[in-house]
């Protein structure tokens, strides 16, 4: 905190080191280990938990204003399935799969997104609050900011797109023939979960970005709502390159596709091994790793507006 009196005496920009993490002064913190991370871990939980229980209390207070504006999350996502349902009164088929085959794939993306969005969703404000230096509130505080980033204005209604979603994927269950291994019926949960974890990363980063970007949240949801978009469409129906981006540089593919076609029998694009349906989990891991380290970076690289 001296570091940061000197430069407001100056009159210049706090250096790189007045401006981190305030867990990084923890007695306890990175230097001493495994201990120290797993206490910012758990102290970011727990604010995390606090900040939207906050949240959850206003919203409470207007329940009619929070059924009316679920339901109307509800409604507008359920517009993307419904316009499946009417393309597919004229056609039987689509890219080879049957309406069931794709509500499949929609469902399980839709409900992933849906999860990763109301915990993380509201990370795609932090552009705004570089632009106007409202995260340095955020920063003077003892809790990692992005526990805090993550939980304001938590948006309980964003319900209706995981409930939208869910439905679907009980419509697909219901309607198709599967034959069901242990294996098959462990997929669908670890599928939804990792796919939530993996769109969860993209919030991350995408927020990292905006710390140098600062007016790129279009650039965000071009990659988490637009990446559920597209996967809610089976991968015949794009080109082979796009799929390989979606593989093996930014890895939606493992959010649905893949164990999707696990599960119901489908080869997989790009002639890729049966085994690559179980690594969801592994590759979510990788893309919060990756995404922590971009957070990292951004948040040493804030400057805040020099106003």
């Amino acid at each position: 905190m001296a570091d940061t009196a000197v430069a407001e005496d100056s009159g210049t920009e706090p250096d790189g080191a007045a401006w981190r993490e305030p867990w990084e002064a923890y007695p306890g913190g990175p230097s001493a280990g495994f201990a120290g991370r797993a206490r910012v871990v758990a102290d970011g939980l727990r604010a995390y938990g606090l900040i939207v229980a906050m949240w959850l209390r206003s919203t409470m207070a207007y329940r009619a204003s929070f059924v009316m504006t679920t339901f109307g999350n509800f409604a507008v996502t359920a517009f993307d399935f419904i316009a499946l349902m009417l393309m597919f009164s004229h056609i039987d088929v689509l890219g080879g799969y049957t309406l069931p085959e794709i509500a499949l794939l929609y469902g399980t993306a839709a409900t992933a997104f849906g999860l990763a969005d109301l915990a993380l969703g509201s990370m795609d404000r932090l552009g705004r609050r570089v632009r106007d230096g409202t995260l340095d509130i955020l920063l003077v505080r003892p809790v990692p900011v992005l526990a805090q980033v993550a939980a304001d204005r938590f948006a309980l209604r964003r319900l209706g797109r995981v409930t939208q979603g869910l439905l679907v994927l009980g419509y697909a269950l219901v309607s198709l023939d599967i034959a069901w291994t242990p294996l098959k019926v462990v997929m669908l949960p670890l599928m939804v979960l990792s796919g939530a974890a993996i769109f969860g990363a993209l919030f991350a980063a995408g927020a990292a970005f905006q710390f140098f970007a600062q007016d790129a949240s279009e650039v965000q949801n071009s990659f988490t709502y637009g990446g559920t978009t597209l996967l809610q469409y089976p991968p015949t129906v794009f080109a082979k390159d796009l799929v390989r981006g979606v593989t093996f540089v930014v890895p939606l593919a493992f959010v649905s596709w893949l164990p999707a076609l696990y599960v119901l029998g489908r080869e997989y694009p790009l002639d890729l091994p049966r085994w690559v349906a179980f690594l969801p989990p592994v590759v979510a891991a990788l893309c919060w790793v990756l995404a922590g380290l971009a957070w990292r970076a951004g948040l040493r690289a804030y400057r805040s507006t020099g106003s």
